[in-house]
């Protein structure tokens, strides 16, 4: 459970224009209608997998002759290409009005719908941030052997405008990614097993749910605890389930009543992790300054102390005044660092070390823990 702090803040973020949001709630109708009554600028995220638009002329089947469970639900199928786009425009237009100013939108589709609906997007003003291919581990093959196996999904992700300073936790999807940085191509498997929602009959609850470790990603890397996550096609709740899972607030917008009744119970049995769970890595960028000086000021380091680089190739000596001495080299940290390799620039923090029980320890670890003192005192 979140804290009363983090209650409050997130209380206080919801009220907008004199309205309160209708968080962790399935709105029942047409997801354009719905969106219209919304606040303008309420939300911060909008996941969206709307129609496919398969033009499925005929059911699908194996080369068995035995039937493929494919989408061939009314909800999916359309007129024409206009008929497609003037829905897309519609619910796009919808959107777009209730995102914050910093809001972002993802967006997933086929290669049916996905070119299309990324036109619109740029039509109605929306900013690409990037497109992200869904790999699927286990891809439903091609029965008639005529195409490749349609082996992936397309996501696109786009801010409300190009001034958008969107959410983006960087460091928490590289460290996600084993401290890489976390490319565009995302391998998942397909819904399948004990996640996939059986009605009575085992049959699929929803013909395209999507597996759970998708959205936790998209989520993680472009959200906050207590950001509000509207999902205009909701379905039977994945967005839901993994945001209150992550201690984010859901709307859902959905009109089959099967597929709301399988939400709502869905997502009872979901309990959000704890506060210390849900904290993400931060950049250093957005850590408290804390000069080389100060940790003189603070008797962490001493004047005198000889500083090393990793290979005790150079050596500098510690002033009082927080500069370095390296033979006539005279600065700050980073100064001298890059002063002693010829070099442009230099990190002083993490180029030198000092000796300690003779080991070279990084004087970035003296900082870091002058930063988790100063986050205790504040605490």
């Amino acid at each position: 459970m979140l804290s009363n702090k983090s209650k409050r803040a997130v209380k206080k973020q919801l009220v907008t224009n004199n309205k309160s949001l209708p968080i962790d709630t399935i709105l029942v109708g047409d997801c354009i209608e719905q969106m219209n009554a919304l606040p303008e600028n309420s939300i911060d995220l909008i996941f969206a997998d709307p129609p496919y638009n398969l033009q499925l002329e005929s059911g699908l089947t194996r080369p068995d002759q035995s039937k493929v469970d494919a989408v061939d639900d009314d909800w999916d199928k359309f007129d024409s290409f206009a008929h497609y786009d003037d829905f897309t425009n519609a619910w796009l237009k919808a959107a777009r009005r209730i995102l914050k100013p910093n809001g972002a939108i993802w967006v997933i589709g086929s290669y049916h719908n996905i070119f299309r609906v990324g036109s619109a997007l740029q039509n109605h003003g929306f900013w690409m941030l990037n497109d992200v291919i869904w790999r699927k581990s286990n891809p439903m093959p091609n029965f008639r052997g005529t195409r490749f196996t349609n082996a992936h999904e397309t996501l696109i992700w786009a801010s409300k405008s190009q001034k958008s300073k969107v959410t983006f936790n960087y460091e928490a999807m590289k460290q996600a990614n084993d401290d890489t940085q976390m490319r565009s191509d995302w391998l998942f498997p397909i819904c399948t097993g004990g996640e996939r929602l059986k009605d009575e009959n085992g049959d699929k609850t929803h013909p395209t749910q999507k597996p759970e470790a998708l959205l936790h990603r998209i989520l993680n890397a472009t959200t906050n605890v207590g950001d509000v996550v509207l999902d205009p096609f909701f379905g039977t709740g994945t967005t839901g389930a993994v945001a209150k899972k992550m201690g984010r607030n859901f709307i859902g917008i959905e009109r089959d009543s099967s597929y709301i009744n399988a939400a709502l119970k869905r997502i009872a049995k979901i309990k959000t992790l704890d506060v210390k769970s849900l904290e993400i890595m931060m950049p250093k960028r957005k850590e408290a300054r804390v000069a080389f000086g100060s940790l003189i000021e603070q008797g962490v380091i001493l004047p005198g102390t000889k500083l090393f680089d990793a290979k005790r190739k150079y050596c500098a000596l510690v002033r009082a005044d927080g500069s370095l001495k390296s033979d006539n080299h005279v600065g700050s940290i980073h100064k001298v660092g890059a002063l002693v390799q010829d070099a442009s620039a230099c990190n002083g923090w993490t180029y030198w070390y000092f000796e300690k029980n003779n080991k070279l320890i990084c004087i970035d670890d003296l900082r870091s823990e002058i930063r988790q003192n100063m986050k205790r005192l504040s605490a």
